[in-house]
C-alpha cells in the first residue's frame, strides 16, 4: 500500500467513526457506553472547533459534523494530490 493508499484508509475509518459517534447521539444511553465513550475521546477534539463556529439549527440540528466530513475529505485530498506531485 502506498503512502496515499494509507492517508485514504485512514481518513475513511476516521469518517466511519465520526458517523457512528453521531447516530449514537440519537441513543443517549449507548453513548455513555464504553464504545461511545472512546468514540467520544477520538472524535471530539476534532469537531469541537467546528461546534464552536457553526451554531445549530433551532437549538436542535446540528451540522458541524456534516461540514467536518467535508473538511476531512478536503484535507486528505490536499494531502495525496501534493504526495503525487512530489512522487
Amino acid at each position: 500500500m502506498d503512502v496515499a493508499g494509507l492517508i485514504w484508509t485512514l481518513t475513511q475509518i476516521y469518517q466511519y467513526m465520526i458517523i457512528a459517534y453521531v447516530l449514537l447521539s440519537w441513543l443517549p444511553g449507548i453513548r455513555d457506553s464504553f464504545i461511545g465513550q472512546l468514540l467520544g475521546k477520538l472524535v471530539e477534539p476534532y469537531l469541537a472547533p467546528f461546534r464552536r463556529f457553526i451554531p445549530s439549527i433551532g437549538g436542535v440540528l446540528d451540522i458541524s459534523p456534516i461540514v467536518a466530513l467535508f473538511a476531512l475529505r478536503f484535507v486528505a485530498y490536499g494531502l495525496i494530490a501534493i504526495l503525487d506531485m512530489f512522487i
